[in-house]
């Protein structure tokens, strides 16, 4: 794959920025981490070069911190999905913990925010802490945030459980955008001047990237990941009027730093973090700009990305987990960049491959699926469902064994180990399919190795898709969707609902 981005030089900017940022304050920053702190795909898509575990990596460069992790009680109660791996938010964030946790960084608190008794978030607080993690409560603080008065009371955010912490640098992170953290810092800020300590806060954010032009696709791509927020890209006003220079923000953080502005000045004791700043960019630490190598390159990976959460948004909408506005927005940002679903190379062959299954069984279209790979050289690669395996089952290992130049005519499995996994799911565990998905594909193709050589060289194929570009035509089942999410795959669908189990 191109690379487009030097996440080295990236990361060495971006460490002395931060730590430049800590010494403006004597005793404790909160620095606010947007998007996703451990594997961050988003990223990785529109900036090719990016390491998944960058931000990892440069809390490890920054040393003398300490995490707390924000979720939303509305999205544990409403079931919200992380697209990167499909799991809902709280199975995300314990993903994330213990992905923090395998990096030697520890979280030390939860905190879960804008709580109003919601029973799954309840359930969510007692399952983490027979877990041994201590999780502390921020109740929704009613007229937040035009009530300041109440706000910045005992009542307000003297009323929020105070989260004790020892390091300088405490990292506020959460499982993605509206999860409260910013609430919580300042929850944070209003209890220890309180207690005599003077905190600061700054904000640490990927996207909107903001010394790029607005209409540039990578900050195009950040308001299509963020459709289902509501959040849109704007020039800062703040810093225009102050250096007459453009800069680009998005509507929450602009909103929130006038807001954040009248809440300080709301303390009781003056507080001299927010005079530090004069515009919403200035509270920012972004310095990912400094690791863009190849501009043009960046620009095709973004506009990629939004055709991507095109798809992704619809699938989502017709789990009713979102609404058609979302989708919409989509829509409109696809025409900005003049892109459509067919600028997706992967599209076309994967209806194709169907509707030629479809044609060549002379079958009902809606039972026949189609799925397609493109390669790193641009090859597209097809499969089609049979009786045997599902169609993104098949198109992997057609892929794997273009990858390792096996001829189209030797079999990578043996017809036993299928046949013997298809008694399994009919028979033993009466599944009402039997075909192979691909996590079951996975395995029997590691089964057969043991035999085939050439099942054991195309194995090793399976990291070469790490990647790669794939879209099917029906919705993933739950064994599909895993393998390829494993395999590190792009994976777009088209939704269709298939009419049998095949």
């Amino acid at each position: 794959m191109e690379k487009g981005f030097d996440t080295e030089k990236y990361l060495k900017e971006q460490t002395k920025a931060i730590l430049d940022r800590v010494s403006k304050f004597d005793k404790k920053l909160y620095l606010e981490f947007g998007g996703k702190l451990c594997y961050d795909g988003h990223a990785s898509r529109v900036l090719p070069g990016y390491d998944k575990e960058t931000k990892v990596r440069l809390l490890k460069n920054l040393k003398n911190i300490e995490i707390v992790y924000c979720i939303s009680a509305k999205d544990i109660q409403n079931g919200r999905i992380r697209t990167d791996f499909g799991l809902r938010y709280n199975d995300q964030a314990l993903k994330d913990i213990e992905g923090l946790k395998e990096h030697g960084l520890d979280v030390s608190a939860v905190v879960i925010n804008l709580f109003e008794d919601e029973p799954a978030a309840i359930k969510f607080k007692k399952r983490l802490e027979n877990i041994g993690i201590s999780v502390y409560i921020h109740y929704m603080i009613k007229g937040y945030t035009n009530n300041f008065k109440l706000v910045v009371s005992d009542e307000g955010y003297g009323k929020q459980d105070y989260v004790k912490t020892e390091k300088p640098i405490v990292i506020v992170t959460g499982t993605g955008g509206g999860s409260g953290k910013m609430s919580f810092c300042l929850s944070q800020i209003y209890n220890e001047q309180k207690k005599g300590i003077n905190s600061g806060f700054a904000k640490f954010e990927t996207f909107p990237i903001w010394d790029l032009p607005l209409d540039h696709p990578v900050n195009v791509a950040y308001e299509a990941a963020t459709a289902d927020q509501g959040d849109i890209n704007m020039i800062d006003p703040f810093y225009l009027k102050k250096y007459n220079k453009v800069a680009i923000n998005y509507n929450r953080d602009i909103e929130n730093f006038s807001i954040m502005q009248r809440i300080i000045n709301s303390f009781p004791m003056k507080n001299s973090f927010i005079s530090t700043y004069n515009s919403p960019t200035e509270m920012g630490v972004n310095r990912i700009s400094s690791g863009i190598t190849d501009d043009d390159i960046i620009r095709e990976a973004s506009k990629q990305e939004v055709i991507r959460r095109y798809f992704w948004y619809k699938q989502q909408r017709m789990m009713g987990i979102i609404d058609q506005n979302t989708t919409d927005r989509v829509k409109v940002l696809m025409r900005k960049l003049d892109v459509t679903i067919n600028d997706r190379k992967v599209v076309e062959p994967a209806r194709k491959a169907a509707f030629d299954a479809a044609k060549e069984k002379k079958g009902n279209k809606n039972i026949y699926c189609g799925a397609a790979i493109q390669l790193d050289d641009k090859r597209i690669i097809t499969g089609k469902n049979s009786p045997l395996m599902h169609a993104e089952s098949a198109a992997i290992l057609n892929a794997i064994k273009e990858l390792a130049n096996v001829p189209d005519n030797i079999d990578l499995l043996s017809k036993e180990v299928i046949n013997n996994i298809r008694f399994l799911k009919k028979d033993i565990l009466n599944r009402v399919s039997e075909n192979l998905n691909v996590e079951e594909t996975m395995i029997a193709l590691a089964i057969s190795s043991a035999t085939n050589p050439m099942a054991a060289h195309a194995v090793k194929m399976l990291k070469k898709l790490n990647g790669c570009e794939m879209h099917t035509t029906h919705v993933l089942k739950k064994g599909d969707e895993g393998g390829l999410i494993r395999l590190g795959m792009n994976v777009t669908t088209d939704s269709n609902f298939i009419l049998n189990n095949s």
